[in-house]
């Protein structure tokens, strides 16, 4: 690195990432040899349009690696089309909603305050400006998704679209139950499977492939690949998708985040990918298990996927204090709204949590509950603790990372 600056901020990257554990609900650390294709040859190479109606000349390798990295998507998830363009999943959601909306339709989806994402009707997003949102949500009683609510809603709304999914849901999504209610009122079903599409790809939780119009998908997370977005949908919706993202809504691809893509989706098919998304899910629900004992509520009683949600309020801790007491340990943690609790965002007392990175690092089930008491310990001190912060750090030291990627460098370059 020539740039001193740029070279202590990278150190110091560095040294946090082996020293601090994420619990962040979408985060997970990526290999080496994808770090190297994001650094490689075709981070520079303009490839604007499809493979084969390029806007620019010297595209047949661009072509190539799309073409791989589709080819990779639509085999792994049993789909008729895949899109790998989307620079971020909320692209990939924007790109949906351009597909099958128009300006000023109805569409239902989790509330915000239930555990949607920005992109399902927040005032601050496109959504909310661009969209007539309805929000449904759980039950007060169990914290799970009340269908009777949504079919009602349904019936009320006519929305245009019926969006499942949420940000901050950890239970298993009934697909099939959401096909049935669009059906009846005539509405098209986008699936934002964002936090579990890796998940999917293992086999550890139901698809929603089979039962979606469109379903939009992160290759970060639990695929472990490059920070970006993926659209899956069915054949006769394949044009309509690819132009709503090009040139709709996005400009020239990142060729070097397709690359990547398609090396994660690669790796996802190998049977090793399915025993890691098992771990994954088993370790979540041992860290729930070890922070129920720690008097934490979880919002739903448990959980079905790599996400952990529970209610900071029996500690007296919004969910921005609890962040900021982990991160004084070296725990980083996630914060959500807990549903019926009646604040405003930047006071929500629940915390999200999610088992991708620990996993990634080697962690089992037995590490989860070191980690649960590591974190009520730290969730109840006012002050920095010394003692839990080294913790963490030998922890971590016992299950390091995988920094280096200069051996990766040399095979892909």
């Amino acid at each position: 690195m020539s740039d001193p600056a740029l070279a202590t901020i990278l150190a110091a990257e560095r040294a946090r990432r082996a020293d601090q554990i994420g619990l962040l609900a979408g985060e997970n650390h990526s290999a080496p040899e994808v770090r190297a294709l994001l650094g490689s040859v075709f981070a520079d190479k303009y490839a604007e349009g499809y493979p084969g109606r390029r806007h620019h000349t010297g595209c047949a390798q661009a072509d190539a690696v799309e073409t791989l990295a589709v080819d990779r998507a639509k085999a792994l998830f049993g789909a008729e089309h895949a899109n790998v363009q989307p620079y971020t999943g909320t692209a990939a959601v924007l790109a949906a909603y351009a597909a099958l909306l128009r300006p000023g339709d109805a569409v239902l989806a989790m509330s915000l305050a239930h555990g949607g994402h920005l992109s399902n009707g927040s005032a601050a997003n496109f959504s909310g400006r661009w969209f007539a949102f309805t929000g449904y949500g759980v039950r007060a009683g169990d914290g799970l998704i009340d269908l009777d609510q949504v079919r009602d809603l349904a019936r009320v709304v006519r929305p245009k679209a019926i969006v499942a999914g949420a940000i901050s849901y950890p239970r298993d999504v009934d697909w099939a139950a959401f096909r049935e209610i669009a059906d009846e009122v005539g509405a098209s079903l986008i699936a934002d499977a964002a936090q579990t599409i890796g998940l999917v790809a293992g086999g550890v939780v139901a698809s929603p492939v089979p039962y979606a119009d469109v379903v939009c998908g992160v290759t970060h997370k639990v695929l472990g690949g490059p920070r970006g977005g993926l659209l899956l949908c069915r054949a006769e919706l394949a044009e309509r998708v690819d132009r709503a993202v090009f040139p709709f809504t996005q400009g020239g691809p990142a060729v070097n985040q397709m690359a990547a893509k398609a090396l994660a989706l690669g790796r996802a098919a190998r049977p090793g990918f399915a025993e890691y998304t098992a771990r994954a899910v088993a370790n979540a629900r041992a860290l729930g298990e070890g922070l129920a004992a720690e008097g934490l509520r979880l919002l739903t009683g448990g959980t079905d996927t790599h996400l952990v949600t529970a209610d900071a309020r029996g500690l007296g801790l919004t969910g921005r204090e609890a962040e900021r007491r982990c991160e004084a340990a070296g725990l980083l943690i996630g914060r959500c709204a807990v549903p019926f609790d009646e604040v405003p965002p930047a006071e929500a007392c629940g915390i999200r949590l999610g088992t991708a990175c620990v996993t990634t690092r080697g962690m089992a089930p037995e590490q989860m509950g070191e980690l649960a008491a590591l974190l009520g310990r730290a969730l109840r001190s006012e002050d920095e603790d010394a003692e839990v912060a080294e913790r963490v750090r030998a922890l971590a030291r016992r299950h390091p990372l995988d920094l280096d990627r200069r051996a990766e460098e040399s095979s892909v370059n």
